[in-house]
């Protein structure tokens, strides 16, 4: 019985042991701030600003477009007839309907470059932070970004070796 406890004993201990020696090692950064600085990422901001002048541009000229005609029609209005009158109803809101469509798909358009221009970004950063992780040993990066859950920071700040690794 007395052999029994020591060998539990020496088990329970050599398993604590065990568990301590393959700790694994964690890290953090704060990916959304690592994305924002990157230099692609503000090479990005003005080709999205650029593109959204463009669209601007496009629209509020339309928007002009459509407003000129409303008044004229409006004006001309009493001295029209109501079928002339009807037809220039009908071509108002044709074109309010396509002022509507370019301004949808301008908003898509600018989120699909966005997006596009976004995912070569994260994968470059991601793929930096892994290579750092792994030169480090460490087997968890957690995303340290405000809200997204990491409450406690313990382990490694990866984000200025990261930064260094892209060379920013």
């Amino acid at each position: 019985m007395k052999n029994l406890k020591s060998l539990l004993l020496i088990a329970v201990f050599t398993l604590g042991l065990g568990g301590v020696a393959n700790a694994q090692k964690m890290g953090h950064i704060d990916f959304e701030k690592l994305v924002s600085e990157m230099p692609q990422t503000k090479k990005l901001g003005v080709d999205m600003e650029k593109l959204q002048k463009t669209y601007q541009d496009e629209v509020e000229s339309m928007a002009k477009k459509l407003d000129a005609k409303m008044k004229k029609y409006t004006a001309e209005q009493n001295t029209q007839t109501k079928e002339i009158n009807e037809i220039r109803a009908k071509e108002v809101q044709d074109d309010n309907a396509r002022y509507e469509q370019l301004r949808q798909t301008a908003y898509q358009e600018m989120q699909k470059k966005r997006a596009e221009g976004l995912n070569p970004i994260i994968e470059t950063a991601q793929k930096a932070i892994e290579e750092v992780a792994a030169s480090k040993g460490i087997v968890y990066v957690l995303d340290a970004t405000m809200g997204k859950g990491l409450l406690v920071k313990k382990g490694e700040d990866l984000y200025a070796a990261v930064k260094a690794k892209l060379g920013f």
